[in-house]
């Protein structure tokens, strides 16, 4: 038996990072910046108002009450320059730029008889110099690195992108990968099971796993046991792949029968690795181009964790992620556990905080079974537990590492 170091030494020395694109800023949601990207200009570009109010001198408004006349009106997105005088106000809208010589914005609230398009104005509280401005170059300077290499792109990221007028930016490109579920039980969801048959889990499952964890997915569904078949399957994913998943009965005769249909297309490895659930599983790297392939059990729950513990850091890999492993952090154990001798375990988990205390704690679920989905899917966490031990009490500390979070 292999352990599972081992095992998961082989799968990320198989990882290939596609090489860097570049995308629409629209497409690079959750992608990793592949590249520094420098402000060729400041953000804002010119000062700015903050708020609807008036332009001024804020030595005109020091001392208050005083009456200014306003000469003039700036809208959001006017070219037309103005300049004010001493003792003159302007009217500005939010964003709209600073008449030359005003270093200052009375907002509406601080005025009397401020009506738009009103002659004069009465300033009731003085304002400070650049008070209500948004001064030029006060969020991003000429040769601010704006994006840095590696750093995810998210919402903000792309706002900044879009603020220093970058419309495409290189990112490390979601690996595609593929699922297959193999198996004469199988129907799809879409139809009735007959007598013996059940339905298709696994794909759409797994499928859901790999673009949680940022992969471009194809399912391509229930595929053929019949050797030739399965192999032709198989074979076409490889060539527009950069990672397979098969799913179906990888151990006694049923899994040979999967492994020796797929031998022609390279070297694949089944056999047990040292962890529960899902310690029967398969791994190599197949075709021209060597794609990391995994034979995963057919049983929803093994094949999830197998999943979580192995395909998962090896997407988290192809996508530039310098740690590929999911956060882990230690809880207070709420019920006991028992584990296999010799495995590491991966027990389901509801990860909870005492609200007086802050202390993480953590509720087995499932543990009757591998087979009980509905576990899984009130799991937010996996315990885990080495390989030498076999039993944990009620108040023992645990490792637990973070599943994605729900709602």
């Amino acid at each position: 038996m292999r352990s599972l170091d081992e095992q998961l030494g082989r799968v990320l020395d198989a990882a290939v990072r596609p090489e860097p694109v570049r995308v629409a800023i629209s497409e690079a949601h959750g992608m990793l910046c592949a590249e520094e990207v420098v402000a060729q200009r400041a953000l804002p570009g010119f000062d700015q108002a903050a708020v609807d109010g008036y332009a001024v001198r804020s030595v005109d408004v020091t001392e208050v009450p005083v009456t200014l006349p306003v000469v003039g009106e700036i809208a959001a997105g006017s070219r037309q320059p103005l300049r004010l005088q001493p003792g003159q106000a302007v009217r500005v809208a939010t964003g709209s730029a600073l008449p030359t010589l005003a270093d200052a914005v009375v907002p509406l609230g601080h005025t009397e008889d401020g009506e738009a398009h009103a002659a004069r104005v009465t300033v009731a509280r003085s304002v400070p110099s650049k008070a209500y401005v948004r001064r030029i170059g006060e969020d991003v300077q000429t040769g601010d690195v704006a994006v840095r290499p590696g750093a995810v792109i998210g919402p903000a990221q792309v706002g900044l992108l879009a603020a220093v007028g970058r419309a495409k930016v290189r990112v490390h490109p979601r690996p595609r990968l593929s699922v297959l579920s193999v198996g004469e039980e199988l129907v799809d969801v879409e139809r009735t099971p007959g007598a013996g048959q059940v339905y298709d889990i696994n794909s759409y499952a797994l499928a859901a796993a790999a673009r949680d964890a940022g992969a471009e997915v194809h399912r391509v569904g229930i595929v053929p046991s019949d050797p030739s078949r399965l192999r032709e399957a198989v074979e076409g994913r490889l060539l527009v792949s950069e990672i397979v998943v098969v799913t179906g009965a990888v151990g006694g005769a049923v899994g040979d029968e999967l492994c020796a249909a797929l031998a022609e297309l390279g070297p694949l490895d089944a056999g047990r690795v040292a962890m529960h659930p899902g310690s029967v599983q398969g791994f190599g790297r197949l075709g021209p181009d060597s794609v990391p392939t995994f034979l995963l059990p057919s049983n929803p729950i093994s094949a999830l964790v197998v999943f979580e513990v192995l395909v998962r850091p090896l997407i988290r890999l192809a996508l530039g992620k310098r740690n590929p492993h999911r956060r882990t952090i230690t809880a207070r154990l709420l019920s006991p556990v028992t584990s296999t001798a010799g495995r590491s375990g991966f027990i389901r988990g509801q990860l909870l905080r005492d609200p007086d205390t802050g202390e993480y704690l953590v509720q087995p679920l499932g543990t009757s079974g591998a087979h009980l989905l509905a576990s899984l899917a009130e799991a937010n966490c996996l315990i885990l537990v080495d390989p030498d031990t076999t039993e944990v009490s009620v108040g023992e500390l645990v490792a637990v590492s973070f599943l994605a979070q729900r709602g």
